[in-house]
């Protein structure tokens, strides 16, 4: 009877192993990482500031979003900007805090929420780049 409730006990502990093993890490980015997307982030913010579409296309992955809409800088100034940063989502980028995040491709990418859209900007080759805006869920 002591054996078996011995394991009866220690059967019951196993099961309670994967989900202490398995707890989620949130993820964090390394200093440099972090140094470098700050930089990047204060010419972008300095650009919103001042209304500079030419700057930010600059600082975009182009064709944006793998889209024919936004495929080169000229449509990105004339539609893109526009559309994509109103007054109130220049302010809202400038005020808020960026989330680290890495996909299961191993890209770094930090994301900024205003309101229903996150602004997503990833490290490329070419350094930072503001890279895609998904929907807040």
């Amino acid at each position: 009877m002591k054996r078996l409730s011995r394991f009866v006990i220690a059967a019951l502990l196993l099961q309670c192993v994967p989900a202490f093993a398995q707890a989620p890490k949130t993820a964090e980015a390394h200093v440099a990482l972090r140094q470098e997307f700050d930089a990047f982030l204060a010419k972008f913010r300095a650009a919103l500031k001042a209304n500079d579409p030419a700057a930010i296309a600059g600082m975009t992955q182009l064709p944006f979003m793998k889209n024919d809409h936004y495929g080169d800088a000229t449509q990105f100034l004339t539609m893109g900007y526009p559309d994509l940063f109103p007054a109130k989502v220049r302010r809202c980028i400038a005020n808020s805090n960026a989330d680290y995040d890495r996909d299961q491709e191993g890209n770094d990418s930090f994301l900024i929420s205003c309101g229903q859209e996150i602004f997503v900007f990833t490290k490329t080759p070419r350094g930072f780049l503001f890279t895609e805006v998904a929907m807040n869920d």
